[in-house]
């Protein structure tokens, strides 16, 4: 016997941000990898806008415990998946497949697994029809309801997706693990170097004992405004050879809000680029990376895209994390455990994200790591650094 429950909710069309809020979903006695008989509801929220939308889907198993799962649906619209976190998902036409991302996929019974996707659509977004769970349907032949805008918003809703959790925060085999505890002076020594790239002021930078976030010490940073004011301190490791995908994680502390104006704290030489820097900083007051030779930014300062950023909150120590794709020019970015969708470049051009950085279709190749401050206008910042890692692998906060 089974039974097909479709619940289907809707939000109001507003000024700032038209938003459709679809839920389906799907409770069905069914086998479950060639095992034993099992049960599973599939919920799938929407959150749709005028070209695109994402979407938070939830496996609940009601049966024996599996130790892997693969959902797939069809869309009966036009809709095209651009990114998804929590899974791998693809898709060819209408069909989706979407496959445990290795360390959620042993669910228990009573257990969930969630996973969430981002996508496109031009003439319609309606529900998606025809679920199945390990290739055996989730429902039966009926009617599926849709969601289709009827109005043309503005921006996109910034309610951040769930993203994976993070990885061991122990450094492993990273090319570069720092606390500051091997720094006996006030001024950076050992592998950290005072740089300023391009011309030096009032900028200053030294080993706090202070203030810290683990141990006794960190890296602190009094950047000034203006141009000529650059203070960075670099760590001597050669990245070059780091990857194919780079990761690096570290703990940030700053005092001022970030700025209208454009600012940078991050700053990695890229041969990409010939030596000009990959830069993570701030602009129109959320955090923002930026290509030195082009001056691309990542999310485009649309009021759409500035709005998928996030502020650096001033109310502690932060865990920032991003992830470089050497071999193409993914990049993946996370404040805490949330991932940062404005912050996100898969491959795909989407508008007020990632197109304008897409455009010039060149990976990055890091080959050093600067920590600082540096201001093109307004925007003086006292910033502290702490537990930086640099490696191969996903480091957790």
């Amino acid at each position: 016997m089974r039974t097909r429950v479709l619940r289907l909710l809707r939000r109001p069309w507003t000024a700032a941000v038209a938003a459709v809020a679809l839920v389906v979903s799907v409770l069905v006695a069914m086998p479950a990898s060639g095992a034993a008989a099992a049960a599973c509801r599939v919920d799938y929220g929407v959150d749709a806008w005028a070209g695109g939308y994402t979407a938070r889907v939830r496996i609940t198993n009601l049966g024996p415990a599996v130790s892997d799962w693969r959902l797939t649906w069809t869309y009966t619209g036009d809709q095209q998946v651009t990114s998804a976190w929590n899974a791998t998902v693809t898709q060819t036409g209408a069909s989706v497949v979407a496959v445990d991302a290795g360390w959620n996929g042993a669910v228990a019974t009573g257990g969930t697994a969630e996973f969430g996707l981002q996508g496109t659509w031009r003439s319609a977004d309606p529900a998606p029809d025809d679920f199945a769970l390990n290739g055996t349907s989730c429902g039966d032949d009926g009617g599926t309801p849709t969601a289709t805008p009827t109005a043309s918003p503005t921006t996109p809703p910034t309610t951040p997706p769930p993203t994976t959790p993070p990885p061991s925060a122990e450094c492993g085999d990273a090319v570069i693990c720092s606390g500051f505890e091997d720094q006996a002076g006030p001024e950076p020594s050992g592998d950290w170097r005072f740089t300023a790239p391009d011309c030096r002021g009032t900028g200053t930078a030294a080993v706090d004992s202070a203030v810290s976030h683990e141990g006794g010490r960190s890296l602190r940073v009094d950047g000034r405004a203006g141009y000529c004011n650059h203070a960075f301190v670099a760590h001597t490791a050669d990245l070059s050879s780091v990857g194919p995908v780079m990761y690096v994680r570290m703990w940030v502390r700053h005092s001022t809000p970030l700025p209208t104006s454009h600012v940078t704290f991050v700053s990695m030489p890229d041969s990409a680029q010939g030596g000009r820097a990959l830069r993570v900083g701030g602009q129109n007051g959320a955090l923002q990376w930026n290509r030195e030779s082009d001056d691309a930014t990542l999310p485009a300062q649309s009021p759409a895209g500035v709005a998928l950023s996030r502020p650096l909150p001033t109310d502690g120590w932060q865990c920032l994390r991003f992830a470089i794709d050497t071999t193409a020019a993914g990049l993946d970015t996370w404040l805490g455990d949330e991932q940062v969708p404005g912050l996100h470049a898969d491959g795909v051009p989407t508008q007020d994200v990632d197109q304008q950085w897409l455009a010039r279709g060149t990976a990055p190749r890091p080959t050093s790591l600067r920590l600082g401050w540096e201001s093109y206008a307004t925007g003086d910042d006292t910033v502290w650094f702490d537990d930086v890692a640099v490696g191969s692998a996903p480091i957790g906060c």
